[in-house]
């Protein structure tokens, strides 16, 4: 009996630095900077191209290719009213659509997905006001595509090394490493069971995307290095996730050859090709310092209430909802070495709809301000089912720790003035239009 009771003592004694540790939050949200993907969309690539890596015809999508689906506009609509449930218990949002409006700030790209994106969601989030979505009218935005709008320019020739480096010179041992997933990926092109062996031989007239070398090459002004094979494995692939979020049937998924695990599988190749394009350091930099320069500057002027030059919204905003492609949220990310992992996805898989969520708070006791990151998203079975969102009901959601700024606690908060450090020294203004 003594012994337990030392025992049950001890046990108490371990565990006071912890919940020493994990202080009351007496934080209060200021802001949310929501940069996020696009909802579902039909693949990007036309049917006509994609059935040359296929024995069999690729499902037909409601909507011209790279087009948001109707189910996307509404799984967006699903989630932004999510953000307003979760916005108004925190305070920032009253419930008052006509009085929230003017405090809300958007932002999208000029592709019809990232727009359309934009719009779903605040009709879900602010459904009694007229929400103006910004975009660029004509040419390229400088926030979304630097180099495009000649804000940024590659050096064309490092950014081919930067990514051959991190492949130690030989991009062709991606084949190996990625063995399995290229089985898989041929089988379910090619009709066949994985577990096949030997192999059926390519399809007389097929292209067989598994096989092409994976070559490291100069790119185009959208997609500065080339790297072969990959970038055409993604494009067979990429309509998978799509299937099965859209809710296709379960027989257009993969031909019916695809659980949901498989989806995730074959998914590797896309966080594995925008992981080397996008997170790579140097076109990290390049790509996505300018648009790092303007989220700072926003936090820093919702902060002090002051207007700044470069920065999104006003001093007032306590929204801004910026809409891009998984590439963008990528490269932002590789930027601050963000990392996350959410149930059903690969590590670091910007997923329809998901976003990364910066919170500036602000603890009530210190008059302090603070930045608290966060990926958030619907699971692949949350957009396939359409399933409502509720505070009871959350999208999946995960914190994310900010290398060089975030603390030890469960939601890893940074204080902003270290973050602001942080953010200075990753961003590169050379490759930004406002960043002193």
């Amino acid at each position: 009996m003594k012994t337990q009771l030392l025992r049950l003592v001890t046990l108490a004694l371990l565990c006071v630095p912890f919940l020493e540790a994990q202080p009351v939050d007496d934080t209060k949200l200021r802001q949310v900077i929501i940069f996020g993907r696009h909802s579902v969309r039909s693949p990007t690539a036309p049917n006509s191209y994609l059935n040359g890596y296929s024995v069999r015809p690729f499902p037909v999508f409601s909507v011209a290719p790279g087009i948001l689906t109707d189910n996307g506009a509404k799984l967006e609509t699903i989630l932004g009213n999510y953000y307003r449930l979760w916005l108004t218990k925190e305070g920032l949002l009253t419930g008052n659509d006509s009085a929230d409006g003017p405090f809300v700030y958007f932002r999208a790209h000029v592709l019809q997905r990232t727009r359309a994106t934009a719009q779903a969601f605040a009709a879900g989030m602010l459904p009694g006001a007229a929400v103006n979505v910004n975009f660029e009218q004509q040419g390229s935005d400088p926030l979304f595509d630097p180099v495009g709008a000649g804000v940024a320019r590659f050096d064309q020739r490092k950014a081919m090394a930067a990514v051959n480096g991190r492949l130690g010179g030989n991009s062709q041992s991606l084949t190996s490493a990625y063995a399995s997933e290229l089985a898989l990926t041929r089988s379910v092109l090619f009709g066949y069971p994985a577990s096949q062996t030997p192999v059926p031989a390519t399809p007389a007239g097929m292209v067989d995307v598994t096989t092409l070398p994976m070559d490291v090459t100069a790119g185009t002004p959208a997609l500065p290095v080339n790297i072969g094979g990959l970038i055409t494995v993604v494009n067979a692939i990429d309509p998978f996730v799509m299937e099965y979020a859209d809710g296709l049937p379960a027989s257009d998924v993969g031909w019916g050859q695809l659980t949901v695990g498989g989806v995730g599988e074959t998914s590797r190749f896309i966080t594995l090709a925008w992981d080397l394009l996008f997170r790579t350091p140097y076109l990290a930099g390049v790509q996505s310092s300018n648009l790092a320069s303007h989220v700072v500057r926003s936090m820093l002027q919702a902060a002090t209430g002051n207007a700044m030059t470069g920065a999104l919204g006003n001093p007032s905003s306590k929204v801004v909802m910026l809409v891009a492609s998984d590439v963008n949220v990528t490269g932002l990310a590789g930027l601050f070495h963000l990392d996350w992992m959410l149930p059903g996805y690969q590590a670091n898989f910007c997923t329809p709809g998901g976003a990364l969520v910066f919170q500036l708070r602000q603890s009530q006791s210190t008059g302090e301000y603070i930045v608290r990151a966060s990926y958030i998203a619907q699971t692949l079975d949350q957009l396939r089912n359409r399933t409502a969102l509720t505070l009871n009901t959350p999208p999946a959601s995960a914190p994310v720790f900010i290398p060089g700024c975030s603390g030890h606690n469960a939601t890893f908060d940074c204080p902003l003035a270290k973050f602001m450090a942080v953010a200075k020294q990753v961003i590169e203004p050379e490759h930004a239009d406002l960043v002193n």
